[in-house]
């Protein structure tokens, strides 16, 4: 008897460590837009409310949170650069991908406009037009899904816009590359949500948009805890689930309305990714 005590005291002891080993947080790596256009403000605490999780948010370019998922840094991912998404996948970094919403990037500049960036009939042209003219240009320059967008539209421009005087890298997020462009009256590409956001702010305008090269595509990715045993897997798919399930994709879709008039996101979920050009 005293041996059938002692094995379910220790049965007891066991499971109470694992409770207690059970991570109580996990960590998200999303871009800057997410940051800075307030949407993690807006869904971060439900989720924690609902999971009673905490959410460790490092909001960084797309490129650098898939270097953070590569390494096992991160729990979970949402990101918006499709090909080095693909290819994350395709190594093996990743267990699932999921499409949870798009917006679309734009080219802002300066209301005098002296690249006439309004009179071009495509964001190629409009890029054509800036590098023509020698005005400044400001590029985020950090691997993020912003940047990787940039430098396919510079490509089929056929430009190299590398070591041009007109040409600036920051090195920044898109909060602070926008605020670059303001204080040097130029040009960048940014997505419209982080804009519409902090345009009061500022005194750049809408100059290129529509083309649908400009489509911007999120993704949520779950890290493979295979390869790294400390990821916390479980809590990186409540985050992905959440991020997919019909609450929160109403709340993407009437995010910004309320302030601007317009939503700042489109939800997804669920949708073929054929009906996006993916």
């Amino acid at each position: 008897m005293n041996k059938i005590v002692w094995l379910i005291a220790a049965a007891v002891l066991s499971l109470s460590s694992v409770a207690l080993a059970a991570p109580k947080s996990i960590i998200l790596a999303t871009t800057t837009s997410t940051q800075d256009s307030g949407l993690l403000d807006a869904l971060v605490p439900q989720f924690e409310k609902e999971s009673g999780l905490q959410v460790k948010t490092i909001s960084v370019g797309s490129g650098q949170a898939m270097k953070m998922g590569e390494k096992g840094e991160a729990d979970v991912l949402l990101v918006h650069s499709p090909d080095a998404e693909k290819k994350f996948m395709a190594d093996g970094s990743g267990t699932t991908r999921r499409l949870v919403m798009h917006n679309d990037f734009i080219i802002v500049g300066p209301a005098a406009d002296p690249a006439g960036v309004r009179k071009a009939g495509s964001s190629i042209d409009a890029l054509k037009r800036i590098a023509q003219s020698g005005s400044l240009f400001a590029s985020r320059g950090d691997n993020s899904g912003t940047h990787a967008k940039e430098k396919g539209l510079w490509k089929g421009a056929g430009i190299t816009p590398d070591g041009q005087k007109w040409y600036q890298q920051t090195g920044l997020g898109m909060g602070q590359t926008l605020n670059v462009a303001a204080e040097k009256r130029g040009y960048t590409l940014t997505d419209r949500a982080t804009f519409l956001a902090l345009k009061k702010n500022l005194g750049l305008v809408i100059l290129s948009e529509g083309d649908s090269r400009l489509l911007n595509i999120y993704h949520v990715i779950e890290i493979n805890q295979t390869r790294w045993p400390m990821v916390n897997a479980a809590g990186g798919k409540l985050f992905a689930d959440f991020m997919i399930s019909r609450k929160t994709q109403d709340t993407i879709g009437h995010f910004g309305i309320e302030k601007f008039g317009a939503p700042l996101f489109f939800p997804d979920a669920g949708k073929n990714p054929a009906s996006l050009g993916l």
